[in-house]
């Protein structure tokens, strides 16, 4: 329900946060149910989930699984899908990370769809012979993830080493000038000097800016054609300097494939997505600070701040033909609050990056922009 201290709901439930989730899931004896409403739902939850700033606090610090995930001995099988926008990858892989840094037994499996969907009953069957039964099976010499490709059956997952995949590397890439159609998105070490302004108006969704060939509502930047496929594994990072009209603004960020396809679920579109408040940039310097209790500040308008911070991970292997799109716009009608149209960001592209999590790193990359 927040990202980087943005209100943010999951895609399409405008407005859903906590209180409406315990209204879905509420159980036990009615006879003690017009007091929890009172007590929890009306009176915890309503003042201490702050939708007002967003920011983390006290009462979502008491409910952050990965505060308390240090204590997980449990061997675990961990399973998810990249596109799951409801319960979004993060809270998978910041848990993973952890058990890791533990050296918990963990084995991952990842999905393409959306929420829901279990790992084949053979993975969960050895999984759990060995760590529920006790039957020497060797699955600790198993691969460490199992992802399914694009395309294929959930049944029928990929094995890898890990995830992220340990081949993957940090790949640097600079918008180019022209992002009301499409500016360029390169390796280059040369940046430009441009500032770019986009027009928030949330009556157009992420899909519409993302195929629209000119648009004053969002800035678009695109790799070359891709002559061979490329494989991204792991959490894609922005780095962005921006200024505001107001002293408020939704930041939205989505990495797209292009040109834009509308499959059933979009998953060959809509690479991965990352939002964030811009008032609180003081705690996004690094990845973000997820448990930081700096309160976000209103912004001075016109003034610039910068920002770090991860989008969603992913492990997607983008095919030749495509382009690797870097959108950026401020509000998301599917997954933000819907401010009245006008506000005004400028970006500054000479102090904005892109970093991905390239497969084979820097060379594969360059590999993949060198024509046929």
């Amino acid at each position: 329900y927040r990202s980087h201290g943005l209100v943010r709901h999951p895609g399409g439930w405008l407005g859903e946060d906590i209180d409406f989730l315990y209204d879905f899931i509420h159980s036990g004896d009615p006879a003690r149910r017009a007091y929890c409403n009172s007590t929890y739902r009306d009176g915890q939850m309503a003042t201490g989930r702050d939708r007002t700033s967003g920011d983390y606090n006290a009462f979502w610090a008491e409910r952050d699984l990965a505060r308390k995930a240090g204590k997980i001995r449990a061997a675990t099988l961990m399973a998810h899908a990249f596109n799951d926008w409801n319960v979004v990858p993060e809270h998978s892989v910041r848990i993973s990370e952890i058990l890791k840094q533990n050296k918990v037994p963990l084995q991952q499996y990842f999905h393409q769809g959306g929420h829901g969907g279990n790992p084949p009953m053979p993975l969960m069957n050895r999984w759990f012979t060995r760590y529920l039964f006790d039957v020497p099976n060797d699955v600790e010499r198993d691969p460490k993830a199992f992802i399914v490709r694009e395309g294929a059956s959930m049944q029928s997952p990929t094995p890898y080493a890990d995830f992220p995949n340990p081949d993957a590397k940090p790949v640097v890439l600079s918008p180019g000038a022209g992002g009301r159609t499409a500016g360029g998105l390169t390796l280059s070490g040369g940046r430009s000097s441009e500032r770019e302004t986009l027009v928030d108006n949330v009556e157009f969704s992420g899909a519409v800016l993302a195929k629209a060939t000119d648009s004053p509502n969002r800035l678009l930047y695109a790799t070359p054609i891709l002559s061979a496929p490329v494989h991204l594994s792991g959490k894609a990072q922005i780095r962005i300097r921006l200024a505001s009209s107001k002293q408020a603004a939704n930041l939205s960020v989505w990495l797209v494939a292009l040109p834009w396809t509308e499959p059933a679920n979009n998953t060959m579109a809509v690479i991965t997505r990352g939002w964030a408040d811009p008032q609180n940039h003081a705690a996004l310097k690094k990845t973000g600070d997820y448990q930081s209790f700096e309160r976000g500040m209103p912004l001075m308008p016109g003034e610039f701040v910068d920002l770090t911070f991860d989008l969603q991970p992913d492990d997607q292997v983008i095919p030749a033909g495509k382009r690797i799109g870097l959108m950026i716009f401020s509000s998301d009608r599917d997954f933000t609050l819907w401010p009245q149209p006008g506000t005004e960001l400028t970006v500054d592209l000479q102090h904005t990056t892109l970093t991905l999590p390239v497969v084979g790193g820097k060379k594969a990359l360059e590999r993949s922009f060198q024509p046929k």
